[in-house]
């Protein structure tokens, strides 16, 4: 699903309005009847319900849900923020149909704002995806009023006061939405860390955009669907044997991490791996054999950390970090095995942070290689990034230039391609916040990898997986007290959703 920018969306708009054809009031109608049909199926029983509008067509929007939800026997009180004295035609002739109804009260000073009670539900309908400056005057002190009131608050379209896909100052008055229930397509600023006490709980509507509207939008941001999971997945033949699933070498584990490296290897076995070899200190061998007997154990001779490597060409993909540490002789170590691998790698947490720290080591990075570092992680190998869109854009740039696939996570991880185009992942939940889950991601990653998808896909399809598994134990065990095996624990049940 793409992720469109604040004029890509009106062209959308303008493309539907004029190709459909449809009439841009009729198609107001259409996005506010799939709003309303979403809200009554969240807020069957609200007994109180005030609605907010501005002037432009998101006003007009809040205006013809106002009268929507009117005649299905809501208790709705609008308001129209006289903020300006202009409006938008599509506001004007929602406004006339509605006066037809109900009253609407007109707030024109900042002592005619209603007191809100926490018990209603406030829709918010002030500003849409156009504002281009911060909400100030009696706008944004009607923010204030929603924000202070403590009653659930559900944004049409996007929380106003919010930009659809730039920054904006912390200062800036946002609405604090429960939920938002946006038009056709998810927004950019929905998906990045910094706008999550404004957006709350997103979906998007079918409001019928002309399908070649979006088509033809170029974007380099995607929103991951089933869909296209579906369409990258491999089946496995019936004659299948485990020469065709790849061989995966894994470095990991030092003294006192050899968890880590458990953690990685069992999430690598569960994740179809034909093959695996582990590459562990030799205090750990003992661990490994009793804790993954699926797995082969090449031990270094070093008891501590990982000093040394032998050829790779037998192997699919190499993994390597999870627990590794950053000792000198490692580094030396890992230098190696950069100049003798030539399939695409998996870096994770001890592996990026020896790239930090050694970032002359970046240009021996196989092409295509996956790194995927935590928000701190990218932060020491790419620098500070002043908010999450400045972080993005250096996402794209250390993807393009160093020719990798960035695995940056998070609520809604972002898989930076080296083509520059990012897809962010749709599932996922706040449990899975908890030491030991990157480590379970290293290992799917590199599984998919060796059986031969392309980085890109197996990226992708591992993020996915990782935080299907993540949902599907989250909804037995719940949040807090989730941890890392329990994903490994429900990947067969994600993957056999899948059908593999």
């Amino acid at each position: 699903m793409k992720i469109l920018s604040a004029a890509q969306i009106r062209e959308a708009d303008a493309y539907t309005i004029r190709h459909e054809p449809v009439s841009s009031l009729d198609l107001m109608e259409r996005a506010s009847q799939a709003f309303v049909d979403w809200f009554t199926s969240q807020y069957p029983y609200a007994t109180g319900i005030k609605v907010f509008c501005g002037l432009g067509n998101n006003g007009g929007d809040g205006l013809a849900i106002a009268r929507l939800l009117s005649q299905m026997h809501y208790q709705v009180q609008a308001f129209a923020v006289r903020h300006a004295e202009k409006t938008s035609p599509d506001f004007a002739a929602n406004e006339e149909r509605l006066k037809r109804l109900m009253d609407l009260r007109d707030i024109r000073a900042e002592a005619e704002i209603p007191s809100i009670s926490e018990q209603e539900v406030v829709i918010d309908a002030i500003f849409g995806s156009g504002l281009t400056r911060p909400a100030d005057g009696l706008a944004a002190r009607v923010i204030e009023a929603i924000n202070g009131s403590g009653a659930a608050v559900v944004a049409v379209d996007i929380p106003s006061g919010l930009y659809v896909d730039a920054p904006g100052s912390s200062d800036m008055p946002v609405v604090k939405a429960t939920h938002t229930v946006t038009f056709q397509l998810p927004k950019l600023a929905f998906l990045l860390p910094q706008n999550e006490p404004y957006v709350g709980d997103w979906l998007p509507v079918d409001i019928g955009l002309h399908p070649q509207a979006i088509e033809q939008a170029q974007t380099p941001y995607h929103y991951v669907e089933e869909d296209y999971l579906r369409s990258i997945i491999r089946k496995r033949p019936k004659y299948a044997h485990k020469g065709l699933f790849g061989h995966a070498l894994l470095v990991a584990g030092s003294h006192g991490k050899m968890g880590a490296a458990v953690l990685a290897a069992r999430a690598c076995l569960r994740s179809g791996v034909g093959l695996l070899t582990l590459h562990v200190p030799w205090s750990g061998y003992e661990i490994m054999q009793v804790s993954v007997p699926e797995a082969m154990c090449l031990v270094d001779t070093n008891g501590q950390f990982f000093t040394e490597t032998g050829d790779t060409t037998a192997f699919s993909t190499v993994g390597i970090g999870p627990g590794l540490g950053t000792q000198t002789e490692t580094a030396k170590a890992l230098e190696k095995l950069l100049q003798r691998t030539t399939a695409p790698m998996v870096l994770d947490a001890d592996a990026l942070n020896l790239l930090a720290r050694h970032p002359g080591l970046l240009t021996l990075l196989p092409p295509h290689s996956v790194l995927t570092p935590h928000p701190k992680e990218f932060e020491r190998l790419a620098g500070f990034a002043g908010n999450d869109y400045h972080r993005l854009e250096m996402l794209r740039t250390f993807a393009r230039r160093h020719q990798v696939v960035v695995v940056l996570k998070g609520a809604h991880t972002a898989i930076a391609l080296p083509s520059g185009n990012v897809c962010f992942n749709i599932a996922g939940n706040p449990g899975m916040a908890t030491g030991g889950t990157g480590d379970v991601l290293t290992g799917i990653i590199t599984a998919l990898a060796a059986q031969h998808y392309p980085p890109e896909q197996a990226a992708i399809l591992g993020v996915y997986l990782h935080a299907l598994a993540g949902d599907l134990a989250a909804q037995e065990k719940g949040y807090t007290a989730l941890v890392a095996s329990d994903i490994i624990e429900y990947l067969p049940r994600a993957f056999s959703r899948f059908g593999m």
